[in-house]
């Protein structure tokens, strides 16, 4: 039996989102600008929501921990976070907001609808990072994003007319596209941690594909587990320093795999195609001659 589904508030639109959280009404119907300091006298509301926003925040001095997915993130630190529609975030009364600062940026997907930006939301990956995967500004990158933001909160507390929605669109995609730098600069500045997380990586890769035993095709889910990061995180970290997402890494190991098998056993290509995990040998066949330009029986026939 199921366990009950847990209750949560549905947070639909940016009102709804203003009223949980007792923030002033939105000027705009799909986009609202949150001042953290003059929100220090309210009293964070507890259980879960499900916000169907999009949501980017700097917050700092908050002293407590929101869960988020199924972890605990501290923002005692300045750090900048960014909330897809349909994630769930659980608040506590043991926040302590009394010296938060900060800003808050929340919008509605209806925004972008008639724009170029909204087809290029997916390709921003930081919208699915788990939260403790989000990005550490330095001072000069977090004075180039409030510099970005007094532009948005400008253009937010005009009255709005026939330009207002283009305007706040094309600052939202500049604001979007430094995140997109700056989580590129991380990757790159905190080399230790990011070059052991690829060492772990290329380990765990190299183990699953040395068992000779027949076993499933891994997912990057897979290894996102192991290595609890999110499957974004890791794909845009192994972009980055190895020019490769995660499925390329995957979809090299089990080339590799497949060649060795092809010419050290007696397996025929339907045994091949099993033992790598492929419930259809033609799947396999169609991906080893993407990946070389030969069958596997055409590459078996080459070598001899």
């Amino acid at each position: 039996m199921k366990p009950p589904a847990k209750d949560f508030r549905l947070l639909a639109t940016v009102s709804d989102f203003t009223q949980h959280f007792g923030f002033p009404a939105p000027a705009h119907p799909l986009l609202t600008v949150v001042d953290l300091e003059k929100t220090r006298h309210l009293t964070p509301p507890t259980g879960s929501a499900l916000r169907q926003l999009y949501i980017i925040a700097l917050k700092k001095n908050l002293k407590g921990n929101i869960r988020y997915g199924h972890r605990a993130y501290d923002f005692d630190a300045g750090v900048l976070a960014f909330y897809a529609p349909g994630q769930l975030c659980e608040g506590n009364d043991g926040l302590d907001i009394s010296e938060i600062s900060g800003w808050m940026l929340v919008f509605h997907p209806d925004l972008l609808h008639r724009y170029p930006l909204g087809k290029k939301m997916a390709g921003y990956g930081f919208f699915s990072y788990q939260v403790h995967e989000a990005l550490h500004l330095s001072e000069r990158e977090e004075q180039a994003l409030e510099s970005l933001m007094d532009n948005i909160r400008r253009e937010y507390e005009q009255p709005i007319d026939d330009f207002s929605q283009d305007v706040l669109v094309s600052q939202l995609e500049v604001l979007l596209s430094y995140a997109n730098r700056f989580y590129h600069r991380q990757f790159l500045t905190r080399r230790p941690a990011e070059h052991d997380l690829l060492s772990r990586f290329e380990e765990l890769l190299t183990t699953y594909f040395r068992q000779d035993a027949e076993q499933p095709l891994p997912s990057v889910q897979y290894f996102a587990d192991a290595l609890h990061v999110s499957p974004a995180y890791l794909s845009d970290m192994l972009r980055t320093l190895t020019g490769q997402n995660t499925q390329q890494h995957i979809h090299q190991a089990l080339i590799e795999k497949a060649k060795t098998l092809l010419l050290g056993t007696a397996l025929t290509i339907n045994e091949t195609a099993f033992q790598l995990g492929f419930e259809y040998p033609q799947y396999f066949t169609r991906l080893f001659k993407s990946k070389t330009g030969l069958t596997p029986a055409a590459f078996r026939f080459s070598a001899q």
